[in-house]
């Protein structure tokens, strides 16, 4: 649990009226991002305040009254994901820099040169993100920020995001391995053809070589993959 002269306010408005917590920064920047952590760690105090600052109580009648509930845990978890976080300028620098070298990666991986078809480097990226002066939301999934990203960076960097099928027939000796490394690529569909598993899957371009060298590497070559453009 973070200490109180640590925390941050974090506050939303329902009723006409601010309800506040003290928050673990970090956590609750976590929590905010999606990620799942540890409710009670994240509170410096199990309160509901009116103001923070001025240790001002939230009535429990109150509380009951607007948010359905006195759980402080399901209260902190609506405050934290739907209001506002008080965090400090570096704070948000810094995780806004991070953000933005998690969106470059993904760009690095989902687009491509449309004139080489090669992927550009993250550092490229990164770049181009500076000079057009693209705003990156240190609150929002990098996941969600990339389509904002790219349309961001095209006048600087000649930039597609292609797909490619792939049609992927392999042993049935394989299929256990093979279904654990294309679940890491998103949905895909199988049917059996006798001995043989036959996997159909769309990716970005810019991965098919990435699937090819882990296939291979798998079955030592024995692997038949066709692409469809």
């Amino acid at each position: 649990m973070v200490t109180v002269d640590k925390a941050i306010i974090a506050r939303i408005e329902k009723g006409k009226k601010h309800f506040e917590i003290l928050v673990d920064p970090e956590l609750a920047y976590d929590m905010r991002s999606g990620k799942s952590v540890s409710l009670q760690k994240m509170l410096a105090v199990n309160e509901i305040f009116y103001d923070a600052k001025k240790g001002d109580r939230a009535s429990p009648d109150e509380i009951s009254k607007i948010f359905k509930t006195n759980d402080i845990v399901k209260i902190a978890d609506e405050i934290v994901k739907e209001g506002d976080i008080q965090l400090t300028t570096e704070f948000r620098r810094r995780k806004a820099d991070e953000k933005k070298h998690r969106i470059a990666s993904i760009i690095s991986e989902k687009a491509v040169d449309p004139r080489t078809k090669a992927p550009h480097p993250i550092e490229r990226i990164i770049s181009a993100i500076d000079q057009a002066r693209v705003s990156i939301d240190p609150l929002v999934p990098a996941e969600r920020q990339v389509e904002h990203v790219i349309n961001g960076i095209k006048a600087i960097l000649p930039i597609s995001v292609e797909e490619t099928e792939l049609t992927i027939s392999i042993d049935a000796k394989y299929s256990g391995q093979v279904y654990g490394i294309l679940k890491g690529y998103g949905n895909f569909s199988d049917q059996w053809s006798g001995n043989t598993l036959v996997v159909k899957i769309k990716i970005p371009a810019s991965l098919k070589e990435k699937i090819y060298s882990q296939l291979a590497k798998l079955t030592g070559g024995n692997v038949n993959i066709q692409e469809k453009h």
